[in-house]
């Protein structure tokens, strides 16, 4: 017999822009349900989400937060997620295991633009969500505007569940469009019905009246009703507003102003009454309900007093603790608030909790006590990096550490990556942009004492040449007593088409060089064009060994190897060497409005155009395809984002390397001390 999923829970996630008012809405919500009897707020750096101190510092969401409270003795847990495109990642991952998710954003139309990426995102994931329009005490446009300008960037249909009563720009009650009966709203307090403002009966009217119709879309017998004039029953109404929610059919829209509590007890009641529940979201996600505990990993934290902790979402069974889980001991099971740790003894199917000590598990994984189950439960993609840095520890004797303590950070931030880049020998980090790598480094500092000294990385530039020539000579003789050593080799230099590398031949006859010492040529030669006459490695080059002489006694291997590299440092500067650069094809996507400013910006750092075109399932977004060198990547989503409200981003993928001009040759060269060569 198959244990009966729990239903009475219900885990949300709390999204939307940078400064929308996601943390302050989570203390509001935090507040009504009685689990906190103050509410803090971010200026004060006391909010339940925002705990950790890399948010305290910078007054805003690095990672996600998450928060238990009961209402109507179902249990909820919130999710607050970072609305920095930066920590997007964080936002991502945290979805796959909710139920619904709260869209949290302003009545500005200027920003709504923002939302587009999220919305694209829930959509195709099918994530049933609600928006809140937060901060309408600061509104300047008419609710309708809202609406409008939010329809324009949501691909499902938006039905407003409640219409705002302003007086001026104050927000001071709500109709709620199922029932129409009035509210006004009071501090600290629930809101009470009130007399219907006439006033405002056209407007709510066109607002019921457009809920009404998205709804019959997907229901017959109202739209039977609405046909015939028929006022169809409110438990009708509320029943196709659950059925459609859960199904990511439509999304209701709410309003109010978290930090007043405004419209937070009305919000948390449609979550309460409309948002699907644990077993509904897993039928969805075809995931077998049964007795096996599975559960899948949201996210990872390092904490300073309990260590690792996994917050997981119980997909099916019940994890106690002790339960072996992919070969891992449980250490712990834990409620969150924050960073306050409730331990339980046990967690149901359909709720979310905090794991400790699961060594070598990752965000991401999924986690059963059956070794035979292999579920494929989706999981969000890893974004790629946009924005690098070269680190190196203050303290020399710190590098031995550096390598597991970043393996610490990309399990805690899987969009984090980094490399030992071969041709430069640095050691790079690379994430989502520059105050992404900032919270990194801050936290290799705080939590592993790894404070880190940075710079841009260095661009892997090449060198070739340009012409080559007849043959050069190369003779290594040393004697010091007893043996000596002699090599004499004749080498033709020329050069390949872009691309083809290196090639190495020897048209020797005669025996004039013994083949055994051939490869000491070879050799000799490769590790002359690692660091070519402008100080960088070398391709596209052709050598050939054509001739040369031996000593019986005195030749070796070694000694040719010499002669090879002398005839190379002869020969290659006599070919005109030429610095090459590594050309990125680069795939930017921008919102339609902002796509000639990214065909600037591109122009601007000698990029070439190659095209652009919109996104398919995209509404008024367009791609712009670029060739770019890479040494002008490197601020490029800086500036990328700051023209595009933070939401344009790129794809990259090295295409060719291609001559430097010649003026910006000289300056790279005398930057990199070469310019004398």
């Amino acid at each position: 017999m198959t244990e009966k999923v729990k239903s009475g829970s219900r885990n949300v996630a709390i999204v939307g822009p940078y400064l929308s008012g996601k943390t302050t809405l989570l203390e509001s919500l935090l507040f009504v349900t009685g689990s906190i009897t103050r509410k803090g707020n971010v200026k004060d750096s006391n909010t339940i989400g925002d705990s950790a101190n890399e948010s305290r510092e910078r007054k805003m969401s690095v990672e996600v937060s998450a928060a238990d409270c009961e209402y109507n003795d179902v249990q909820f847990t919130f999710i607050d997620c970072p609305g920095s495109i930066e920590f997007a990642q964080e936002t991502y991952n945290a979805l796959m295991g909710i139920d619904a998710a709260i869209v949290v954003c302003e009545p500005i139309i200027d920003r709504v633009q923002t939302l587009a990426p999220l919305f694209k995102f829930l959509d195709d994931w099918e994530i049933p969500h609600i928006i809140f329009v937060n901060k309408m005490d600061r509104a300047n446009i008419h609710v309708l505007e809202t609406l409008n300008a939010l329809k324009s960037v949501s691909s499902r249909p938006l039905v407003a569940h409640q219409y705002p009563i302003m007086a001026g720009e104050e927000l001071t009650g709500f109709i709620d469009l199922v029932s129409e009966q009035a509210y006004q709203y009071h501090p600290g307090a629930p809101a009470d019905p009130i007399p219907f403002p006439q006033h405002l009966k056209e407007e709510e009217q066109i607002a019921r009246a457009e809920m009404l119709e998205a709804l019959a879309n997907f229901d017959d017998h109202l739209l039977e009703e609405l046909l015939e004039d028929i006022e169809p029953p409110q438990e009708e109404i509320l029943k196709d507003l659950k059925l459609e929610l859960g199904a990511d059919l439509v999304v209701p829209v709410f309003f109010g102003v978290a930090e007043l509590d405004y419209g937070v007890r009305p919000l948390l009641e449609a979550i309460y009454r409309e948002a699907p529940e644990p077993e509904i979201t897993a039928e969805r996600r075809g995931i077998p309900i049964g007795n096996i505990p599975l559960a899948q990993v949201l996210k990872t934290f390092y904490t300073p007093q309990g260590g690792k902790l996994s917050l997981v979402r119980v997909w099916s069974g019940k994890l106690t603790d002790g339960a072996i889980l992919n070969g891992v001991r449980v250490g712990g099971i834990y409620q969150l608030c924050g960073q306050q740790q409730n331990s339980i003894n046990q967690a149901c199917s359909g709720e979310i909790v905090a794991l400790s000590r699961m060594e070598g598990v990752k965000t991401g994984d999924i986690l059963t006590s059956d070794s035979s189950q292999n579920l494929e439960i989706l999981k969000a993609v890893a974004l790629e990096p946009v924005y690098a840095l070269a680190i190196t520890p203050e303290k020399r004797n710190d590098e031995v550490k550096l390598s597991s303590a970043i393996t610490k950070l990309l399990e805690e931030d899987p969009s984090l990556a980094w490399e030992q880049h071969g041709d430069t020998h640095e050691v790079i980090l690379w994430g989502q942009g520059e105050i992404h790598l900032q919270v990194a480094l801050d936290r290799l500092r705080r939590k592993y004492n790894l404070p880190m000294n940075t710079h841009l990385p260095q661009v892997p530039y090449k060198e070739t040449i340009r012409k080559g020539t007849a043959s050069v000579h190369g003779r290594y003789k040393h004697q010091s007593g007893g043996h000596g050593q002699f090599g004499d080799v004749f080498l033709d230099i020329k050069p390949l088409t872009r691309g083809e590398g290196f090639s190495f031949r020897e048209t020797i006859v005669g025996g004039v060089i013994p083949k055994q010492y051939i490869s000491g040529v070879e050799l000799g030669i490769r590790e002359f064009l690692a660091h070519g006459p402008l100080g960088f490695p070398v391709v596209d080059v052709a050598v050939t060994l054509t001739n040369g002489s031996y000593h019986n006694v005195d030749s070796s291997e070694q000694a040719f190897k010499q002669a090879a590299r002398l005839a190379m440092q002869t020969g290659l500067p006599q070919c005109e060497p030429a610095l090459l650069e590594p050309i990125l094809r680069v795939r930017v996507t921008t919102p339609s409005n902002f796509t000639s400013r990214v065909l600037q910006i591109l122009s601007g750092r000698r990029g070439q155009i190659l095209g652009y075109e919109g996104i398919h399932g995209w509404q008024s977004w367009d791609c712009v395809i670029a060739y770019l060198p890479q040494a002008e990547m490197q601020n490029f989503i800086i500036e990328l984002r700051s023209q595009t409200l933070g939401v344009g981003s790129f794809h990259w993928e090295f295409d060719h390397l291609q001559e430097v001009p010649e003026k910006l040759t000289e300056r790279i060269l005398n930057h990199n001390g070469n310019g004398s060569k």
